[in-house]
């Protein structure tokens, strides 16, 4: 893929733990061959200073999704036609494109802190604006997303992990397998 590179080079500390290359994800089986994160290039530099400003703070990232084939949207899709949740595959979603990743905030020693849901949980606690949550998560969630926010990403409104890039639709959806 052009002008995309791999996460780990370019933020060595961010921790992957990619939910589709194994059966913990909503699918329940594996859809990616292998476990690598790739970002366009500007997504991954961006990714890489939130990672540094987390630092700063004895906090870091753990990636659950990056770019993902089309072929992978299509399954998904299969399973969970809603577009709340799920790209439509006729359009492609952000992921396709490498300008999308899904998060969450770790300690330094690699422990999650408390979230409103876990990743792939598709109810309307784990919707942005949900406020019937415990304060720490409320203050953890907004934490995320003004890390992200401050170098360029946007949250997508139904899913607290889920941010894509500002300018993600410049680039095109991809179908390229991971390998």
């Amino acid at each position: 893929m052009d002008g995309a590179t791999f996460l780990l080079p370019v933020a060595p500390h961010i921790r992957l733990e990619l939910r589709y290359a194994t059966e913990n994800n909503f699918a329940h089986r594996r859809l990616y061959t292998v476990a690598r994160c790739l970002l366009r290039d500007d997504a991954a530099r961006a990714l890489a200073l939130v990672q540094h400003d987390l630092e700063q703070r004895g906090l870091g990232l753990k990636v659950f999704d990056c770019y993902r084939p089309l072929s992978v949207q299509k399954v998904l899709w299969s399973i969970l036609p809603d577009e709340k949740y799920v790209a439509n595959p006729r359009e492609g979603s952000r992921h396709n494109r490498g300008a999308a990743v899904d998060l969450t905030l770790v300690d330094k020693r690699g422990r999650e802190l408390p979230m409103p849901t876990p990743f792939d949980d598709f109810s309307e606690r784990a919707h942005r604006d949900f406020a019937a949550l415990p304060a720490e998560v409320l203050r953890n969630r907004a934490l995320l997303e003004a890390a992200m926010a401050r170098r360029g990403f946007i949250g997508l409104p139904t899913e607290w992990w889920h941010f894509d890039l500002r300018g993600w639709e410049r680039y095109p959806v991809l179908d390229v397998p991971l390998k």
